[in-house]
């Protein structure tokens, strides 16, 4: 923690993030009495940060590299807004050890540890060789400042696969391989390093004996600078895509009461061996195949040197805010509770709502956010930085809100949050909504036994469409457009001298195309789908599907389209004969388009060369992530995007004559 001479006296805090992470700082700050300034980029200067804070500050355009991650900006921005103090949040510069000596060198205070102990931690290759000295447990690996790839491919026969190979200034997944295939070990250290490189403009590699089916578990600590160090539990983060946490809870469902002592003084030891000071998490993985003494078998993963995304858990179930508590130890205070006082309240879990498709890879989105409505109710918490209208673009991490449940036992919290993805309504972006919610109804999940090879051992990330549910949009739409016709024409809307007619249309949901016919009739309207017949009934307002109540929330963005919550599944729908002509051209066929905005990273081959299908023509990043986009037909590659463009969801990166290789 980095003071000035008197650090009493700060009453102004800079939040330097956006998003929900801001908006929970500022509220916290707030509700203690601080003043605060927010930042923003040109793309967030209609956030819901910006609008909450007592000032806010413009630090440049919308790439983060030009606004949030700019130093000079952020410092310059606490000046402006008279702030005393930064808080980092997480991501951008939380972990930024130059950011934080140029905070300390400004004479303001930061909200967070040192900055040697962000270096060192940060540093994973050196943090695992510090963990070691300390006695913390490891797993078999290579930490070397030799990067050679002679070197990492004779440390990694050395230590055997299954391999990870990581960035070692890496984290939130970025610059993270499986290789479970030596043959696989060169290209996973060519991306990784590439990653790497983008994401933290460093390629130093580590590798880890990887275990495929642990837990990951990991202890939250809270320091003061009085030497202070106390544990406020475990939280279970499991489920996870991409090396990147999808569902948190605490505690953990997978852990004894001595496993929990004995990684609790490991994590204690880690923080107090590197002097660390404010609100951090340490990190192990769990074989929960294997006890070490009396104890299951745990292993140092790494030590995040910031506040973490999933800490409203650890908050539910302790009691203690903990942006509370890093504001009282950068003042100086002395931790008001040791490590006896901790108790742990019940459960708590919680997801994260993303924008990306996880039936299509996990691409993330972007788009308008047109309907946004969290849900409320007993032990629901929402940490969101969202609202209605707000653009969700290429640039930034594609998390837009925390869904948390607090429950008097797990299965209480597990059901409230389930039931409150229900209800959430966030319309106009694909989100993953839908998939959180199967995850947690999931008897895997619901018995407490994902393991972080979840995703990959259970799929559900897809949902079939059920006939019912285009029924039910179909006979909204009709309903709907019946009820407006009365407003304009008192006793006149869906009048007829023939008989009952039977009305054929398309209907778009989503990428499908459906013929949907409809009829009405005496006792409602009948809508066939697919073959199926479906009586739909009632208002707009309350629509029953074959005598069943629906819920349903709709928007109109405009035009035909509507934008449909249902409580299991989200729907686009247009009418496809509205459509402008061309947009029905599909890829294929050698003929490769973006699946989502970035900038194209990795071009494989040229202009003329001959291509497999299959094989890597472009990478791309998006969010932080990189994506590969591969060839679909063999054939010689006769047009390729440049290194460095920005291509936009849909735009041609690469065309393929599918012409005979051979010839």
């Amino acid at each position: 923690m980095t003071h000035p001479e008197n650090p009493s006296t700060f009453d102004t805090v800079l939040v330097a993030n956006r998003g929900e992470i801001a908006v929970r700082v500022i509220r916290s700050a707030r509700a203690h009495g601080y003043r605060t300034v927010a930042v923003y980029s040109d793309a967030d200067a209609g956030a819901p940060h910006v609008a909450l804070a007592d000032d806010a500050v413009r630090l440049g355009p919308a790439p983060a590299a030009d606004s949030y991650l700019d130093v000079d900006a952020v410092i310059a921005a606490a000046r402006t807004g008279g702030a005393q103090a930064i808080h980092p949040g997480y991501g951008f510069l939380a972990e930024n050890a130059r950011f934080a000596r140029a905070v300390a060198d400004a004479g303001l205070v930061f909200i967070g540890p040192t900055p040697d102990a962000i270096d060192l931690m940060g540093d994973k290759a050196a943090a695992k060789r510090r963990m070691a000295d300390a006695g913390v447990p490891l797993l078999p690996g290579y930490q070397g400042t030799d990067q050679s790839d002679e070197t990492l491919l004779a440390e990694a026969d050395r230590i055997g696969l299954p391999l990870m190979v990581k960035a070692a200034a890496g984290g939130g997944g970025k610059g993270m391989r499986l290789v479970t295939d030596a043959t696989d070990l060169r290209d996973a250290l060519a991306a990784a390093r590439r990653e790497a490189t983008s994401a933290f403009g460093d390629d130093t590699l580590i590798l880890e004996r990887a275990l495929l089916h642990p837990r990951h578990v990991e202890i939250q600590v809270l320091a003061d600078t009085h030497g202070n160090v106390v544990a406020l539990g475990e939280r279970d983060c499991s489920v996870q895509r991409r090396h990147q946490k999808v569902v948190e809870e605490a505690p953990s469902p997978a852990i004894d009461a001595v496993t929990r002592a004995a990684m609790q003084q490991a994590a204690v030891t880690a923080a107090a061996d590197i002097g660390y000071v404010g609100a951090g998490t340490v990190e192990f993985l769990l074989d929960v195949e294997r006890r070490d003494g009396d104890h299951q078998a745990f292993a140092f993963l790494e030590m995040n040197t910031r506040l973490q995304v999933e800490h409203p858990v650890t908050e539910l179930v302790t009691g203690i805010d903990l942006v509370e508590w890093q504001l009282r130890v950068a003042r100086g205070e002395a931790l008001a509770f040791g490590q006896d006082d901790i108790t742990l309240d019940g459960h708590a879990i919680e997801v994260r709502l993303y924008a990306e498709d996880p039936s299509n890879g996990y691409l993330p989105q972007t788009g308008t956010v047109e309907a946004w409505q969290p849900p409320t109710g007993a032990g629901i918490r929402v940490d969101a930085g969202i609202a209605a209208g707000q653009q969700v673009t290429a640039h930034y991490d594609p998390m837009l809100a925390k869904v948390i449940a607090h429950g008097r036992d797990r299965d209480e919290a597990r059901r409230r949050l389930a039931d409150a993805l229900d209800r959430l309504v966030c319309l106009g972006v694909t989100t993953n909504r839908t998939f959180l919610a199967r995850v947690l109804r999931h008897p895997v999940f619901a018995e407490g036994g994902a393991t972080t090879s979840f995703l990959t051992d259970h799929d559900v990330t897809g949902v079939d469409l059920d006939p019912r549910d285009v029924a039910a949009v179909a006979g909204w739409r009709q309903l709907a457009a019946t009820a407006d016709a009365e407003r304009r024409s008192p006793g006149l809307a869906g009048w007829t001298n023939a008989t009952w007619l039977v009305d054929s249309r398309p209907l778009r949901v989503g990428a499908d195309d459906r013929v949907v016919s409809l009829q009405a009739t005496v006792d409602g309207i009948v809508v066939t789908v697919d073959d199926q017949r479906v009586l739909v009934t009632g208002t707009p307002d309350a629509l029953r599907v074959e005598g069943r109540p629906v819920h349903l929330t709709v928007h109109r963005p405009g035009g035909d389209r509507l934008l449909v919550h249902l409580p299991h599944v989200d729907l686009d729908v247009s009418d496809p004969t509205g459509l402008p002509p061309g947009a029905d051209d599909a890829a294929g066929a050698g003929v490769l388009v973006a699946p989502m905005h970035g900038a194209v990273t990795a071009v494989a081959a040229t202009v003329g060369q001959q291509v497999e299908a299959g094989s890597q023509v472009v990478v791309m990043e998006a969010m932080k992530m990189e994506h590969v986009i591969r060839a679909d037909v063999a054939g010689t590659l006769v047009e390729v995007v440049d290194v460095g463009d920005q291509v936009g969801v849909g735009a041609v990166v690469a065309r393929i004559d599918p012409a005979d290789t051979d010839g």
